[in-house]
């Protein structure tokens, strides 16, 4: 049973061990509600899927959650989900189960380690032993997988390379510390960044529309004054646009590597709605890569787009289930996720 908690949408679904989905519900989240408000919408994912025949034959649950998140106390506060504050999502979502006779084993995993685990499951990072996967979209986030193990750390934040700090003198980030790689090469960075240096959205025809701050990728896009308008634009030529994302693949790359000189990963896959902008965003990522992976044991390292899209956060809610909670939840199959912790 897998449970995705968004800031646009809560879903759930009855994910398969060969990773196919059925049941698969969704509410929008809730607006303008206090913290019951909001636990209201999950419930009633949770009573869609009890109506499903195959109910009664889940075997764990896997809750992926927009963060930040402390797995070791089951909570979440959402930056996009202001009413949930230290929010006991695990505890009270294993009660809304239990009250439907499924009485699951029951793991919390923050958005970025549920993107992990799916990729490594069944996307670009599969068959990968060591791999650190991203999300690049208004924040940058991540997980890693290290010796097929999915390793979230004591509170689940572990491979949040979006707060390493990649530029010593660089401007304050959100989290407090100064040059973080989210401070230079998230959606909503690219665009503050491209807009400072006097870059201005086309007025060309098309109706970019954007649903934040990434915008959409695709048609009218160089209208958009987002990180979309801004890759329409540098896929046009424009200086400061294909500026703004050279200096946040040049970010990216160094986070990488250092990720990779550190563990020694085989593998970084990107997906989240900044890598949807393609080879403006991977091409100067992997021209800068080569100059921060030297060594010889991290030479090798590639770089990818994440493969499994809008289905990785229930998949990965899924794999995460498999792959951190203890194999005797239930008999495995040789189909489950890479081996359980």
């Amino acid at each position: 049973m897998a449970i995705d908690i968004g800031g646009t949408k809560i879903a759930g679904a009855l994910v398969h061990p060969d990773g196919t989905m059925t049941a698969t519900t969704r509410r929008p989240t809730p607006r303008g509600v206090d913290a019951e408000g909001v636990m209201a919408a999950v419930a009633e994912v949770v009573a869609d899927l009890s109506e499903s025949p195959l109910w009664s034959s889940a075997v764990r649950c896997g809750v992926g959650s927009a963060g930040p998140v402390d797995t070791s106390r089951g909570t979440v506060s959402p930056v996009n989900i202001g009413a949930w504050r230290d929010f006991p999502v695990q505890e009270r979502i294993a009660a809304e189960l239990a009250a439907r006779g499924a009485e699951l084993p029951t793991v919390l995993a923050g958005d970025g380690v549920a993107m992990t685990a799916a990729e490594h499951w069944l996307g670009a990072a599969r068959g990968y032993a060591n791999a650190l996967c991203m999300v690049v979209s208004t924040g940058v986030g991540g997980g890693l997988v290290l010796n097929n193990q999915l390793h979230p750390g004591p509170t689940g934040n572990a491979g949040h390379i979006g707060h390493i700090s990649v530029a010593l003198d660089g401007e304050p980030c959100v989290c407090g510390g100064r040059g973080c790689v989210e401070s230079i090469a998230s959606g909503t960075a690219i665009a503050r960044w491209a807009r400072d240096q006097g870059w201005t959205p086309s007025a060309g025809p098309g109706a970019g529309g954007s649903d934040g701050a990434n915008g959409a990728y695709g048609p009218g896009a160089a209208r958009d004054a987002t990180a979309a308008g801004v890759a329409a634009a540098a896929a046009q030529g424009d200086p400061i646009a294909l500026a703004a994302f050279d200096r946040a693949g040049r970010a990216l790359a160094a986070a990488i590597a250092a990720s990779a000189t550190l563990v020694e990963t085989d593998i970084a896959v990107i997906g989240g709605g900044v890598a949807a902008a393609g080879d403006t965003l991977f091409g100067p990522i992997r021209t800068h890569l080569a100059q921060y992976a030297t060594l010889s044991f991290v030479q090798e390292l590639q770089v990818v787009p994440a493969t499994l899209g809008t289905h990785a956060g229930l998949i990965g809610a899924a794999a995460a289930a498999t792959m951190l909670l203890p194999p005797s939840a239930s008999p495995e199959s040789s189909s489950d996720p890479a081996p359980t912790a």
